[in-house]
Formats: C-alpha cells, sequence, structure tokens
C-alpha cells in the first residue's frame, strides 16, 4: 500500500512562505529521464540529472519539476526538499531519488544543491557530512537509527587517544567515519580517490589512516607506503569469504571477479577488477564480459541491471543461508519511512556549530584534491 501511495500520490506541503508546494513521486522503477538520470561520476548538467551512464542525455532532474521532488541538486532554485541515494538503497529509493551515487558523488553534489531540505537515504554518517557542508539547510534522514558499523568501530575517545600515540602523523580518514573523527583528521577520503589523496602527500609524510584497515591495507599494498592503521572494518564487506568467492568461480568459470577494496586482501588476491562502487558500476558497463561475480554490498545490482540488462551479476552471499549480502542499516530506510520523512520534515539531523566548522575543513580539502 505505502509503494503504490509513492507512485502516485503528491504531498501538499506548506513553506515558510505560506505558499504550498506539490512534491510530485517519479514512478518506483522508472528509468533514464523518468526516475532521474544515474550518476556514477562527480559532474551533473542541466539541473543536476546530467547523463545516464547509459549515455543517454536528459535535460532535467527527472519526470518532476524544478519546483518539486524532482529538482535535483545544482539546478535552479527551489524551496523543495532533494532526495539523495547511496547505491545500497534497496531498488525503490533509488528509483525515487534525485541523485543515486557512492559517497564521493553524493557529497560533490550535496554542495550544488539549492534545495531548502535534503533528505538523505543513507546512513548516519551520510546525512552528517551532509550537513556539515550545508550547515543552513535542514538535512533529513528516513530512519536516524541507520548506523554504520565502520563508523561504530571507530569511538573518538579511543581514536583520540590513538592519535596521541603519533603526533607527527597526519590523519586521513575515510568518509565511513564520525563527524566527531572528522574534527580530528587532517583530510578526508572515499574509496573513489583515496589513492589520490594519499598521494598528495610527500613520500616521506607519516600517516594514520582511518578507520577502514582493509581499505587502508589496500592503499599501502598498491602505493608502498607504511600508513598506520586503525583497527576497524565494515561488516558487510568483511564477512566475504573467499570460500564463497572461489565456489562462485568454480560454478561460472567465464564470470568476472570485481570487488570493493574494503574487502580483505585474500578476496581481493582473486579479483579481476578492484574499485570504488561507482568504478564498480563502470567497469561492469564498458567490460566485454556478460557474467560478474561481485564481492560488495547487494544494492549495487539494481543499478548494474539497469544499464546492463543483457548481463548476469551474482553477488557473494554472505553466508551459506542466502544469496544476499545486505547491509543492516541501509535496509533500515524503507519506502514508508522516506514518505513519512517528507511528508513531516522528520528525523532532522543536527550537530553543533562546533563540530561542523572542524569537521568542514578536512572533507573541502577532500573535495578540493579531487578536483
Amino acid at each position: 500500500a505505502m509503494e503504490s501511495t509513492l507512485r502516485l500520490c503528491s504531498v501538499t506541503k506548506r513553506r515558510t512562505t505560506g505558499d504550498s508546494k506539490r512534491l510530485s513521486f517519479p514512478t518506483a522503477g522508472a528509468t533514464g529521464a523518468e526516475a532521474g538520470a544515474v550518476m556514477t561520476g562527480a559532474e551533473t548538467t542541466g539541473a543536476g540529472a546530467g547523463a545516464a551512464t547509459t549515455g543517454a542525455a536528459t535535460t532535467g532532474a527527472g519526470a518532476a519539476s524544478t519546483t518539486g521532488a524532482g529538482a535535483a541538486a545544482g539546478g535552479a532554485a527551489t524551496t523543495a526538499p532533494v532526495i539523495l541515494a547511496h547505491y545500497y538503497q534497496i531498488p525503490e529509493i533509488q528509483d525515487l531519488a534525485d541523485f543515486v551515487g557512492d559517497s564521493l558523488g553524493l557529497s560533490q553534489n550535496v554542495l550544488k544543491t539549492s534545495a531548502d531540505i535534503i533528505v538523505f537515504a543513507g546512513v548516519h554518517f551520510m546525512a552528517e557530512t551532509a550537513k556539515i557542508l550545508n550547515p543552513g539547510k535542514k538535512v533529513l534522514i528516513p530512519d536516524l537509527n541507520a548506523g554504520c558499523s565502520l563508523a561504530d568501530s571507530c569511538p573518538p575517545d579511543k581514536f583520540r587517544n590513538f592519535k596521541k600515540k603519533y603526533p607527527d602523523h597526519v590523519v586521513i580518514s575515510y568518509i565511513n567515519c564520525s563527524a566527531q573523527i572528522k574534527t580530528m583528521s587532517d583530510v578526508i577520503c572515499t574509496s573513489s580517490n583515496a589513492v589520490k589523496i594519499v598521494d598528495s602527500f610527500p613520500e616521506n609524510q607519516k600517516i594514520i589512516f582511518a578507520p577502514d584497515k582493509n581499505l587502508g591495507g589496500y592503499i599501502n599494498a598498491i602505493t608502498g607506503r607504511n600508513m598506520v592503521l586503525w583497527d576497524g572494518s565494515c561488516e558487510v564487506h568483511d564477512v566475504i569469504k573467499s570460500e564463497a568467492v572461489i565456489n562462485l568461480k568454480a560454478k561460472n568459470p567465464d564470470a568476472m571477479v570485481i570487488a570493493h577494496p574494503e574487502c580483505k586482501a585474500v578476496i581481493l588476491q582473486l579479483a579481476d577488477f578492484i574499485g570504488s562502487t561507482t568504478a564498480l558500476l563502470n567497469f561492469t558497463l564498458k567490460s566485454k564480459a556478460k557474467q560478474f561475480i561481485v564481492a560488495t554490498e547487494t544494492g549495487i545490482l539494481h543499478q548494474m541491471k539497469k544499464v546492463s540488462p543483457e548481463k548476469e551479476f551474482l553477488i557473494v552471499p554472505s553466508d551459506e543461508t542466502c544469496s544476499c549480502n545486505d547491509c543492516p542499516y541501509m535496509k533500515m530506510n524503507t519506502l514508508e519511512k522516506l514518505y513519512l520523512c517528507l511528508n513531516n520534515e522528520q528525523p532532522e539531523l543536527k550537530l553543533s556549530k562546533s563540530v561542523i566548522d572542524k569537521a568542514k575543513k578536512p572533507i573541502l580539502r577532500m573535495l578540493e584534491l579531487s578536483q
């Protein structure tokens, strides 16, 4: 019933000016210009929609007008909410979003939005990043309890004491961390730009990398660095077993194995291609291979199937009882919660000014280095 409501209804919202705005939702499951083009890079065109990964150009931000929910990041001034969604969200939410992307793309686009309200369909640290970059805007998240196992693996108090042991080190923190960790960082990175960020420092610069030990180890291996690594990990990627990859490969010998660098080193050694979520998506689009074994979160398969419907994608299961590898936190956001979030303008993500001011500097430094 809620899905039908989201497909057909428009929500009337009263703005501070006293005018009524109607938020029209594109049909769930729509593709291309109907649902807003899927973005996998940093740039947007028109009203923020940009070209779809299939190369089809769009001139708007989806089916809704620029005064509705379809007003995408970077577009003309609007008072209607903009919906941003991570690739790991359920397919229905991805199709309703004005922009779908990975952490880097979402961070870049959240700076461009002129919307008064940002609805972030992701997890808590992502909404925090949106608030840090847009302190004057209202940032909503469908479920305020949608946390992150990786962010939780790096408690601020413990990291502060850890940092004191290495006073001559700069701190590069993966964006999958809390706002408090960002305040203790010199620069932030994502899996898309981590190598570029690390290489921006002299080879003799001592570095602490937090919180993901797997991503940090991967960067150490390919750059020859010896960064000090915080002992944290993402449970979704860390749980993937080499036996599961090998079994899938044995059954599908022609399939290419692609993996996210948050996976353990043993998984990465089995991969034909390693990259960020966006890089994995782009690789499957451009590759001539017809079958892929995917070692990351299940949500990305939706976009892979949309842009390459003729290809087969096999997720590496988290255990023997299922054929999926879902992030329980990402999946806490549902259509019903998104509907209520838009309708009630709650829950709202709030941060203190002092945290925002301190955390913003390393994020902006990342964005500058990523240009």
